[in-house]
């Protein structure tokens, strides 16, 4: 132990905590710096008497270093077992273009793409009307605290969404909600740090975004899933009843095609491949939003 190198403030332990945990998903150093600071706030707040050095001297000593701290949290994270294979893991079997179609992720960003739209309209209400109430009642005297429970409304949200994204597309995302104000910050200190937190705003941000991505993705499902499954069930029909109802007036060879066998087993050709085209497309979309959740919801 490097006593020598020891932090004597909680902003400078949480600050080699984090370069410690460098490399780390951000989800996990968000968990890792959120529970250090509640602890090392908690020892504070029991010693008033001692000076903040010193009970982080003596913190040191039972807690930890930060460097201790963030090996425990790596060691964890990498016994955690989930739905989806560690990054660094290759999922035997599931190598070249034909693999995806065992993939666990491209079928967690499809069911994700389906939820997005109901998810994005929620979202995007919930956002545009609590910031117009918000200004709409900043000017009476139940305007602060309305806008109080408006940005504590917008972290649990980001929150249960982060829960859904760690759930459906594998990107590790905090699984704690940030850490409470202290119990001696007046109203005025809070309003200001959650004003003055970026996350605040890339939060809202988020939700606003998530009603026209919701509808490209959902839009994408529905098609990605139907026009595959009509081209394979339609041939596989017409080859069975021996007729084919497809109608194509403006191209007569097309429509002749899709009337005889060998058409329309290219018809299902089609439609299997397009099954994988839409299981790759939906595994891009996923890495997609899981960077983009990264970016504007976890809170370092």
């Amino acid at each position: 132990m490097k006593t020598e190198s020891a932090p004597d403030t909680v902003r400078a332990y949480l600050d080699a905590l984090q370069n410690a945990l460098k490399g780390s998903s951000p989800g996990l150093i968000s968990d890792a710096l959120a529970d250090a600071e509640e602890h090392l706030q908690a020892e504070i707040a029991n010693n008033p008497e001692k000076r903040e050095a010193d009970v982080l001297a003596s913190v040191v000593r039972t807690y930890g270093t930060p460097e201790e701290i963030a090996e425990e949290y790596k060691s964890m994270e990498a016994t955690i077992a989930g739905p989806f294979p560690k990054p660094e893991q290759k999922p035997d079997g599931h190598h070249g273009f034909f693999g995806v179609i065992g993939d666990a992720r491209a079928y967690g960003a499809l069911m994700y793409m389906l939820l997005s739209l109901a998810t994005g309209i929620f979202y995007f209400v919930w956002a545009v009307t609590g910031i117009s109430l918000t200004v709409a009642f900043a000017i009476l005297i139940f305007g602060i605290p309305f806008a109080l429970l408006f940005i504590g409304s917008v972290r649990i949200l980001s929150h249960v969404e982060g829960r859904i994204v760690e759930g459906l597309l594998g990107v590790r995302m905090p699984r704690r909600l940030p850490a409470q104000a202290a119990a001696d910050e007046t109203i005025w200190t809070r309003i200001r740090g959650a004003l003055t937190d970026i996350r605040t705003w890339s939060s809202v941000l988020y939700l606003v975004l998530m009603l026209p991505l919701g509808i490209a993705y959902f839009t994408a499902a529905v098609v990605g899933i139907v026009v595959p499954l009509a081209l394979i069930g339609g041939s596989l029909a017409s080859l069975v009843s021996g007729h084919s109802l497809v109608t194509i007036s403006d191209v007569p060879w097309l429509e002749h095609l899709f009337h005889t066998a060998p058409g329309l087993l290219v018809a299902m050709f089609l439609g299997g491949l397009l099954i994988f085209l839409v299981l790759h497309l939906a595994k891009g979309i996923g890495w997609f939003h899981g960077r983009l959740a990264e970016l504007l919801l976890v809170r370092l």
